[in-house]
């Protein structure tokens, strides 16, 4: 990728989470297409059959534009606005998740935030998470501000875990962007879980798995899949832990971090998206393969039709002027 001239240093730390959202996005959501799987069993490309953005990276571009509109201080008023300019338009929300949908519906009822949320029988999802990792770039250095912006923007659509799981998104993105170590940015993260919850409990067993296994992935792979699974595959508390310690068990790599979440299995697009932006965090937008940021960089709308041809790359740098 070109150098970012005229850009600010964090610039491409900036890039590099939006891309790497988007990245994990789409190939999470290749690599559990049944095609796919079985043509080449584990993915490690992009496969030849086309890919688009879903709801994860068009959600985190409506989270953009809130906070860009708002400069980076926004309301819940702001949040509801976006939501019914951009949400409550779409007839169908193509391949939304659930608690999405339940909260357009909800308001379409004048049920508004924070009840929209509250009265969400999926406000335990990671539907916020996914769209978490533009505050983390307003927020760089700042994990206790992340929070805050988070669920002000979480709560029209989930409540408790499923806030705390947003919470963590943009807590850990924000010290991954500030420079932190690994073990900071997961720290970050686990921080957002009150103690006694369900996020803090997976937080801190998917910890002490890791550390039993040295940090060694094939030895906690299978294990950690037992420890995380729920009946529920888009629960926050499995989803949100899995990205961050598949993160972490790669050492924050990018192209790891993509391939091996992409290939987690569950909902698995919206896992990758959360390690994708991690990790672009941490390694920024030239350690990601120009191809994959080529492939991605422009979404299909095929959720939110706003965001169809968005500049993912110019998003970032617009943000990176919020902090």
């Amino acid at each position: 990728m070109p150098a970012n001239s005229g850009h600010r240093p964090d610039a491409d730390k900036a890039a590099g989470c939006l891309i790497g959202l988007a990245v994990g996005d789409a190939f999470g959501d290749a690599a559990r297409d049944p095609d796919n799987q079985f043509l080449y069993g584990i993915t490690m490309d992009f496969p030849e059959k086309p890919t688009g953005s879903t709801d994860d990276t068009e959600f985190a571009l409506l989270t953009a534009e809130i906070l860009l509109r708002s400069g980076g201080n926004p309301t819940r008023d702001d949040v509801l606005a976006a939501w019914r300019k951009h949400v409550l338009v779409e007839d169908e929300l193509h391949r939304g998740g659930a608690s999405e949908r339940e909260a357009a519906a909800n308001i379409r009822k004048d049920i508004v935030p924070p009840y929209s949320g509250r009265f969400n029988s999926y406000a335990f999802s990671d539907g916020a998470a996914m769209r978490a990792a533009p505050i983390g770039i307003v927020a760089t250095a700042d994990p206790g501000r992340a929070a805050t912006i988070a669920e002000t923007d979480a709560e029209i659509s989930h409540q408790s875990e499923g806030i705390w799981g947003a919470q963590a998104v943009a807590a850990g993105v924000a010290v991954a962007m500030a420079g932190g170590s690994l073990d900071e940015v997961y720290a970050a993260g686990a921080r957002c879980a009150p103690d006694g919850s369900w996020l803090a409990h997976n937080f801190a067993a998917a910890l002490a798995l890791m550390d039993e296994n040295d940090h060694d992935l094939h030895a906690t792979w299978m294990p950690l899949h037992r420890l995380l699974r729920s009946e529920y595959k888009a629960a926050a508390p499995e989803a949100v832990v899995s990205a961050f310690a598949v993160y972490l068990l790669v050492a924050g790599d990018f192209r790891d971090s993509i391939v091996y979440s992409g290939n987690f299995g569950r909902d698995s697009d919206t896992v990758g998206a959360i390690a994708g932006a991690l990790a672009g965090a941490t390694c920024g937008l030239d350690k990601i393969p120009a191809d994959w940021v080529a492939r991605v960089r422009r979404p299909s709308g095929t959720c939110l039709h706003f965001t169809a041809e968005r500049d993912i790359v110019d998003v970032a740098y617009e943000l990176t002027r919020l902090t």
